[in-house]
C-alpha cells in the first residue's frame, strides 16, 4: 500500500524539477534539470531486478540481520551492499535504500548535472549550489527545525537517516532520527541503521557517536532523541 510521505512537501529546490518513481517498495522522489522520469524507471527496474534474481542466489541475503558475503559474480549492487553492511555491522538489505539511490543517481547524472534521489530519507546528492537537507524526526521538537548544509565541493555524497519512532523499516533503537553522512550512499544508509541500533534512550547517543565515528567511510552523524540532538565529523547544521 502506498503510504504518502508529506514530508516531500517541506524541502524542495526552485531550480529543480521534482518527479516521483514508484515500483513496488521503491518509491523514489528525485530532482534534476530536467522531467527524467521513464528514464529512472527503467533504472529502478534494472536494479530491482539484479537484486530480485540474486536473492532467489542467496536467499540470506534478504534476511540476515548481520554481514553476508556476495556470492561469485553477484551484480554491483549486491556487492556494494554487502561491503557496506560488513563496515557498519548489519545485514545487507540495510544499504538497500542509499544503493538504489546511489546507482539511480549516478546513471541520471550523465542527463543532468545535478541530481538528487530520495528513497524513504536516504539521499543521493550531486549539487551545483549549496542545499539544505531537512531533518525529519517524527514528533520530536527539533522535526523540520534543523538541516545538513551540503556544500557542493563535497558532492556527490550520501545523506542517510535510520529512525527507530519513525516509518516502517527496521530498527532495534529509540533514536527519532539517526543520520550518516558518506561518499557512498550505501553505507550511509547502513551506518545509519546502525547507528540507530545503539540508541535506546537519550543518554546513549555520544556513545552511539563514538561507533559511528569507528566505521570506516563514515564522515559525518547526527543523533535526535526527544529534544536533544548530539553530533559528530564533519556535518553542518543550519536552521529550516
Amino acid at each position: 500500500m502506498y503510504e504518502e510521505r508529506k514530508y516531500r512537501n517541506l524541502f524542495k529546490a526552485a531550480n529543480l524539477e521534482y518527479f516521483n518513481v514508484c515500483v513496488r517498495e521503491t518509491d523514489l522522489q528525485i530532482a534534476a534539470h530536467s522531467n527524467l522520469h521513464d528514464l529512472a524507471l527503467s533504472l529502478v527496474r534494472k536494479y530491482r531486478l539484479q537484486l530480485e534474481v540474486y536473492i532467489k542466489l542467496q536467499p540470506v541475503f534478504l534476511t540476515s540481520l548481520v554481514p553476508v558475503s556476495p556470492l561469485p559474480g553477484a551484480p554491483d549492487i549486491a556487492i556494494s551492499m554487502c561491503e557496506a553492511a560488513k563496515k557498519a555491522g548489519v545485514g545487507p538489505m540495510a544499504a538497500v535504500a542509499g544503493a538504489i539511490s546511489e546507482a539511480v543517481g549516478k546513471e541520471l547524472l550523465k542527463h543532468s548535472p545535478e541530481v538528487i534521489v530520495e528513497n524513504g530519507g536516504d539521499i543521493f546528492i550531486k549539487t551545483n549550489s549549496v542545499r539544505k537537507i531537512g531533518i525529519y524526526a517524527g514528533l520530536s521538537p527539533l522535526s523540520q527545525k534543523i538541516a545538513v548544509e551540503i556544500e557542493p565541493g563535497r558532492t556527490p555524497v550520501g545523506i542517510c537517516t535510520s529512525s527507530g519512532t519513525v516509518g516502517h523499516s527496521l530498527s532495534f533503537g529509540k533514536a527519532d532520527a539517526a543520520v550518516i553522512l558518506a561518499r557512498d550512499a550505501a553505507l550511509a544508509d547502513a551506518a545509519a541503521t546502525a547507528l540507530g541500533n545503539h540508541v535506546k534512550c537519550a543518554d546513549d547517543m555520544e556513545r552511539a557517536l563514538e561507533f559511528a565515528a569507528s566505521i570506516e567511510g563514515v564522515e559525518g552523524a547526527l543523533v535526535i532523541v526527544g529534544d536533544r540532538l548530539a553530533a559528530w565529523g564533519d556535518i553542518t547544521l543550519a536552521k529550516m
